[in-house]
């Protein structure tokens, strides 16, 4: 289905696959290439400087008919849930592909990182399965994809700009094949220790790091955790609620729950009793001092 938004096509350009990083309104480079800055959101239309959004996914309209732009006739159709987006096309959805399934290799015009929540795809001789993760750099060749096991996959499926795709027997002459992450299986992946102080009873597993000290994890906050004080956080982040909850304010984040936080924004008091497992992502360094502040109000 057509993105309802006016966006630039990424084709329209010979030098399409480097001209999608836009600069971070934290004053960062846009090196990330996250595109993180200024997004809407499924439950706010309009960006909103500031504004923290946390919805429930679940509630987000189902849009049918829905395949990556460029696909052969034949490839079927799947479904998606759009959760935020930025004008330049950057975008981030729940995406269901069904059971028969079944696309050609060749490139994606962006990057595109993908989560896997349940079910199997094979990508190329890769299979992902759930908790698996992909990053997948503008101009990579991939193999075929297909679904497995005969029940419908769902991703979290997320462009830096508009996906195109491209019948291409070979990796584009730009593409940062440095960068690819066929598959990354977060089960085998060790838990680590966090960046700041107001979640040091939690950890962390790295999926990628992006070129501005940012990227992408898995948080599991531990039971009984209180962060005490609201913070204001100086960077963009997303997060997936993927099992337990947590209470930020008065909004009860649990399973499939999604978050939008801009830059500068005032993000509420959390805690949880019982814990939480999130999938993170954020466009800057938060070892550094001060991207992630403590604050004591009224």
């Amino acid at each position: 289905m057509e993105n309802q938004h006016s966006f630039v096509n990424p084709t329209d350009s010979e030098d399409y696959l480097n001209s999608s990083g836009i600069k971070e309104d934290w004053g960062g480079d846009g090196r990330g290439r996250m595109n993180l800055s200024g997004r809407r959101t499924a439950v706010s239309p309009e960006y909103i400087p500031h504004q923290y959004h946390f919805f429930d996914s679940n509630n987000v309209a189902l849009e049918h008919n829905w395949r990556i732009k460029g696909m052969p006739e034949d490839v079927v159709f799947g479904s998606r849930r759009l959760l935020t987006w930025h004008d330049c096309g950057a975008s981030t959805s729940r995406v269901v592909l069904p059971a028969q399934f079944k696309a050609p290799s060749g490139i994606l015009t962006v990057d595109l990182e993908l989560f896997v929540l349940r079910g199997t795809v094979q990508i190329g001789e890769w299979k992902l399965h759930k908790h698996c993760y992909s990053f997948i750099p503008a101009g990579v060749k991939v193999g075929e994809w297909q679904v497995l096991g005969g029940e419908d996959v769902e991703i979290l499926w997320m462009e830096n700009g508009i996906a195109h795709y491209q019948n291409l027997s070979a990796n584009h002459p730009d593409a940062k094949l440095h960068e690819y992450i066929p598959v990354l299986d977060s089960k085998l992946l060790p838990w680590g220790k966090t960046d700041t102080v107001q979640f040091e009873v939690a950890k962390k597993k790295y999926l990628r790091r992006d070129a501005n000290g940012g990227g992408v994890w898995l948080l599991a906050i531990l039971p009984h955790y209180d962060g005490h004080y609201p913070a204001i956080q100086c960077y963009n982040e997303e997060g997936y609620c993927l099992a337990g909850y947590c209470d930020i304010g008065d909004c009860h984040l649990v399973k499939d729950y999604f978050a939008y936080v801009p830059s500068f924004a005032t993000s509420p008091w959390h805690r949880t009793d019982d814990g939480g497992l999130f999938f993170i992502r954020i466009d800057r360094d938060l070892s550094k001092v001060g991207t992630v502040i403590s604050y004591a109000h009224d």
